[in-house]
């Protein structure tokens, strides 16, 4: 595959320092970074950008994640290795990411709200909206995965 363009970010200017900004704020907020890693990298599935994958799992793994969870991920309905919290958190990533076909179902909202409260549930649905801009401008450019992971992550490979 070969990239439609390299420079993409340089050319917005300003607004990409915003989404830095944003994804900064994002990681301040009340949310567990291990729920933000475990939502950025099943919206990146489901939306099939490589490169998002690639950055989500390693910066998981950096943070503590476990192996045997990140493998899990696209079948975390049928694991028991995530709690009821990543499991709304993730049903919710599920149902934003394909919007589309599900309209944000009343179900999965109320168990959100069951579990996060109006802040979590604010931070998380932002977060999940932040994800699925960076799927759609990678996959839009074709932005090209690494090859490797990072030397200090290599073993995780």
């Amino acid at each position: 595959m070969t990239p439609r363009m390299t420079d993409h970010f340089q050319r917005i200017g300003a607004a990409f320092q915003g989404l830095v900004t944003f994804e900064t704020e994002l990681l301040k907020g009340p949310l567990e970074h291990s729920l933000l890693h475990l939502i950025k990298l099943r919206a990146s599935q489901i939306n099939g950008c490589a490169f998002c994958i690639q950055i989500h799992a390693a910066d998981a793994l950096k943070n503590c994640e476990t192996h045997l969870r990140l493998h899990m991920l696209a079948g975390w309905r049928d694991s028991n290795l995530f709690t009821p919290r990543e499991r709304a958190a993730l049903a919710w990533t599920e149902a934003l990411t394909l919007v589309a076909e599900t309209h944000a179902p009343d179900g999965i909202w109320e168990e959100v709200c069951s579990l996060f409260d109006k802040d979590e549930v604010a931070f998380l649905t932002f977060a999940i909206g932040a994800i699925n801009l960076w799927n759609r401008t990678q996959i839009a450019f074709r932005a090209m995965h690494a090859d490797a992971l990072p030397a200090e992550r290599a073993h995780a490979a």
